[in-house]
């Protein structure tokens, strides 16, 4: 008895150091690359369990009574940050934009007038897909993608989905997954737990095989990139390793349909350090009708605001001086977890038409990130109404792309 008594204890005590425990983002100057700086921490009670190879920075683990200004006295140390650990993606904001459907006797009235739907219903319950082609979502045919599939539909680029991960095995997206990384359990596959990462991988790069949707840039080669839990939240360091997993691996545009916090210094390292290997990163703005979120605040990303079939700026949106251009994000309807298809709404839905968008740009010749935001940019035209805080340089065709 008295033995399971000393275990009990001791697991007691093992549970409590460990909630006591805190993980911090250090960055370090670049002398101390490599050993150094691990050997460094180590010798504080630090445990490092990620060391950045695009930026001078590590992830550890520390006790609870090592303060910042222990680790901040060593050699070399520049910032020390809590690795956060927050959700990066809220429920959609659907009901927002709710509108009421009509009544049975009233669509039959319309059915027998022969009016048909489009010019019955209110806008924000159009069809989310196109008549006259089945496999075209609204949002899909509202930037044009097809007016530039005649000269390409972006194969071979390759586009990173940064988010809950994607369920490669849609017969939508099988044909065009192409691998990714789980920064969660390096050991795991990067399938997606949520949803939301299939939502968006379907909108940039569903295949075009006359079933299900289509998406933006119907030949690129996506990659499931996992930094999100089934709740939608992660830690700062595993979306950082996932920009630097893209930049590593040569990705050409990362779609970042998630946003929070505020500005973190490693972050923002990490951000410029992908675009300068040459990644176009496009963000959603945000969905909570205020200033544009990080990470698409920072300037190195193409932030993007969402609107409605009606072009007006959907009330959920993030908006201000960042945002770049404006894309559909409301009542989207893409591919869903399970092999099935879903109706979803948000910023993040916008961002990814964008990302498609810039596959497609790139493939026409955008040889960089600067290239291809001017591509985008060059391609929008403003809508009525809307303000340029509201939507940057305006809504993309990319049959201006030629």
């Amino acid at each position: 008895m008295r033995k399971l008594t000393v275990i009990f204890a001791g697991l007691l005590f093992a549970f409590a150091a460990a909630a006591q425990a805190s993980q911090k983002i250090v960055s370090y100057e670049s002398a101390f690359r490599g050993g150094a700086i691990v050997k460094s921490v180590e010798s504080i009670g630090g445990q490092v369990t990620r060391q950045f190879k695009l930026i001078d920075a590590l992830v550890a683990i520390f006790p609870d009574n090592i303060k910042d200004a222990s680790i901040y006295s060593l050699a070399g140390v520049t910032s020390v940050e809590e690795d956060k650990y927050i959700k990066w993606i809220e429920s959609e904001p659907l009901s927002m934009n709710a509108v009421a459907l009509p009544s049975l006797a009233n669509a039959m009235r319309t059915v027998r007038a022969n009016a048909g739907w489009e010019a019955s219903l209110p806008a924000a319950v159009r069809p989310v897909i196109d008549p006259n082609d089945k496999e075209i979502p609204w949002g899909v045919k509202r930037v044009n993608a097809a007016g530039l599939w005649n000269f390409t539909e972006g194969a071979g680029i390759k586009v990173a989905i940064i988010d809950t991960g994607i369920d490669y095995t849609h017969p939508d997206l099988k044909a065009n997954y192409a691998g990714g990384y789980n920064t969660i359990v390096t050991t795991a596959p990067p399938l997606d737990d949520h949803g939301h990462g299939t939502h968006v991988a379907g909108t940039v790069a569903a295949v075009r095989n006359a079933t299900g949707v289509v998406g933006v840039a119907p030949r690129a080669s996506i990659y499931a990139v996992k930094v999100l839990d089934k709740n939608g939240s992660g830690s700062y360091s595993n979306v950082m390793a996932g920009i630097e997993w893209a930049a590593q691996n040569k990705m050409q545009v990362i779609n970042m349909s998630l946003g929070g916090g505020g500005v973190d210094e490693p972050m923002k390292k990490m951000m410029t350090a992908a675009y300068e290997a040459g990644v176009t990163i496009v963000c959603a703005a945000g969905n909570d009708s205020g200033p544009v979120n990080y990470p698409a605040k920072y300037p190195e990303a193409i932030a993007v605001s969402a609107s409605d079939s009606s072009d007006k700026l959907a009330s959920f949106s993030s908006k201000g001086p960042e945002i770049a251009v404006i894309a559909p994000g409301v009542n989207i309807y893409s591919t869903g977890k399970g092999g099935g298809y879903k109706t979803m709404s948000g910023t993040s839905m916008a961002c990814p038409h964008v990302a498609g968008l810039a596959a497609l740009a790139i493939s026409a010749g955008a040889s960089t990130p600067a290239a291809a935001r001017e591509a985008l940019v060059k391609a929008a035209a403003k809508l009525p109404g809307l303000k340029p805080t509201d939507q940057g340089a305006g809504m993309i065709d990319a049959a201006k792309f030629q």
